[in-house]
């Protein structure tokens, strides 16, 4: 779960990491007056959706007036901000930030974010601040630096000053590094973050560390013990299938291709995709229906695949291990009638009364195509997508 720049400050500000001031608003009139509050001669108007690369997009915008920080946000709000980390559809932009201009003289990179292949958390930095992460790593990897946490221990005060001697700060830049660093741990922590990134982490004319931009993922399986935090999702902001998804327990992410996908369990999910793939076709969707399908997650889940206008087949594989099979037919026939299924359907079921699921199809009288085994659902699939 993203959360948008100006609630990450939000939680920097609760967590002793420094952050320029800002308010956040909705209106041309709401901004203006914002600026007024904070003061200043310069303010930076910064669209919120959740995506990197906002400055390039066009997405942040430096003002002089208050007369440009009124056009600044009716151009922004109401509109579809498009960066490289959106797609071509963009994400609509419902509010701005509006922060006091900062001087800088230095931008950092630091985030904290979990090493999976050592099970332990790590703060990463770079002086290159300001920059995709990705590209400094792939062009100049010698200027990421890295320390990992010893669970017992968290971080250490030479951990700490590593860093920011490795990143050149000196003086008191460096107690104050040691606080951002400090203050995000905390952070992470208490509210089950996936990932905190400052990017950039800016040191001013005056020698202050400021926290310029704020990105906090929150780990999706622990929202449910986060109430708090929960309340700050834009569902506006994801996918509207995969939100519709989400209401039923069904695991839903949208892909650009033809052939949706409705199989049970992860791992047979993703082979499945990797077949169809191989057979020359393209998944819509990757969608697990879990080990619990009934026939109404079922029929919720061929609504969910329908509402895809570029859907042209649907392959559902099933193996029933915690689940029936003839269950999840019953399902299938219920939900083709219930929706009004008009594309070829093909189905591959195997494990628990599977004989009696295949006969279930059968007799239903409608359009289901069966597959013997994987390769010859995905073949079929392929085949029937393309209208052949």
């Amino acid at each position: 779960m993203n959360l948008h720049e100006y609630q990450a400050k939000e939680l920097f500000r609760r967590y002793g990491v420094p952050v320029p001031a800002g308010q956040v608003a909705a209106t041309p009139a709401a901004a203006v007056k914002a600026a007024k509050a904070l003061g200043g001669s310069i303010w930076v108007v910064k669209a919120q959706v959740h995506a990197g690369g906002r400055g390039k997009a066009g997405g942040v915008k430096v003002c002089k007036t208050l007369d440009e920080v009124a056009a600044a946000t009716t151009a922004l709000i109401g509109q579809r901000l498009v960066t490289k980390q959106t797609g071509p559809e963009g994400l609509p932009i419902h509010q701005v930030y509006v922060e006091v201009g900062s001087k800088i003289e230095r931008e950092l990179y630091l985030s904290l974010l979990l090493n999976r292949d050592r099970s332990r958390l790590a703060f990463v930095a770079s002086a290159d601040g300001g920059m995709d992460i990705e590209e400094v790593a792939e062009h100049t990897p010698e200027r990421i630096l890295k320390v990992e946490l010893h669970p017992s221990v968290g971080v250490s005060g030479y951990q700490c000053r590593e860093l920011a001697f490795g990143l050149g700060l000196a003086g008191t830049q460096v107690a104050a590094f040691e606080k951002v660093m400090r203050g995000m741990l905390a952070l992470y922590l208490a509210h089950d973050a996936a990932l905190i990134e400052i990017n950039p982490l800016i040191v001013t004319a005056d020698g202050d560390v400021l926290a310029l931009d704020g990105k906090i993922n929150i780990d999706p399986n622990a929202v449910y013990r986060q109430p708090e935090i929960a309340k700050y999702r834009d569902t506006t902001q994801e996918d509207a299938r995969e939100v519709e998804a989400s209401k039923y327990d069904l695991n839903y992410v949208s892909l650009d291709g033809d052939i949706a996908c409705m199989v049970n369990g992860a791992g047979l999910a993703m082979a499945t995709m990797d077949l169809i793939k191989l057979h020359g076709g393209h998944p819509a969707n990757f969608l697990d229906v879990g080990g619990g399908a009934t026939k109404e997650r079922v029929t919720a889940a061929f609504q969910l695949i329908l509402s895809n206008p570029n859907v042209q087949a649907i392959l559902v594989n099933i193996f029933g291990g915690i689940v029936r099979c003839d269950i999840i037919a019953e399902g299938i026939v219920a939900a083709v009638k219930t929706v009004g299924v008009q594309i070829p359907v093909i189905v591959r079921l195997e494990g628990t009364n599977a004989e009696l699921a295949r006969a279930q199809l059968a007799a239903s009288g409608l359009a289901i195509t069966a597959a013997s085994d994987l390769t010859d659902a995905a073949t079929k699939a392929v085949r029937l997508a393309a209208g052949r």
